[in-house]
């Protein structure tokens, strides 16, 4: 199994190397509640040392599926697809999904999703606390004093 490379950290960031999204496939996630290993899943959070997201990448293989629905406490979770196409279910609600789809469901939302392609789907999640999100676009930046290294 793969593992991600600390890069750089100080006391206001941390920096990871996880190799090429197409070789996602080495890492494996050992899914506590399934009591089994989850091929090319990867939660990145806890490595970057995060404080307010949850972040997950995953390839599914050609053709195959997520085999349960799930939902959470607390947090609504971004799902964006970078490669390959299928379908994403939500509640009773079932649509098409490809590279560049971007699927938000809230906390309740029962949610699953299928690869119909022949070739491996990929995708980031992003999970935070519903409700959280205090300001939209750059309102919460500031210009910061100091050098810009070369």
């Amino acid at each position: 199994m793969k593992k991600a490379i600390i890069k750089s950290e100080g006391n206001n960031y941390s920096a990871i190397e996880i190799g090429k999204f197409n070789d996602i496939n080495q890492y494996s996630f050992p899914h506590p509640k399934l009591e089994k290993s989850i091929p090319g899943k990867l939660f990145i959070s806890e490595l970057i040392k995060s404080t307010g997201t949850e972040i997950s990448i995953q390839a599914l293989p050609a053709n195959t599926d997520i085999p349960f629905l799930h939902s959470h406490k607390e947090h609504e979770e971004i799902y964006i697809f970078l490669k390959g196409s299928g379908q994403f279910q939500v509640d009773n609600n079932l649509f098409d999904i490809q590279e560049g789809s971007i699927v938000r469901i809230a906390p309740n939302g029962k949610r699953t999703w299928r690869n119909k392609s022949d070739d491996s789907m990929l995708l980031i999640v992003i999970q935070a606390k519903a409700e959280s999100l205090q300001n939209y676009y750059v309102s919460d930046g500031f210009k910061a004093n100091g050098q810009i290294l070369r």
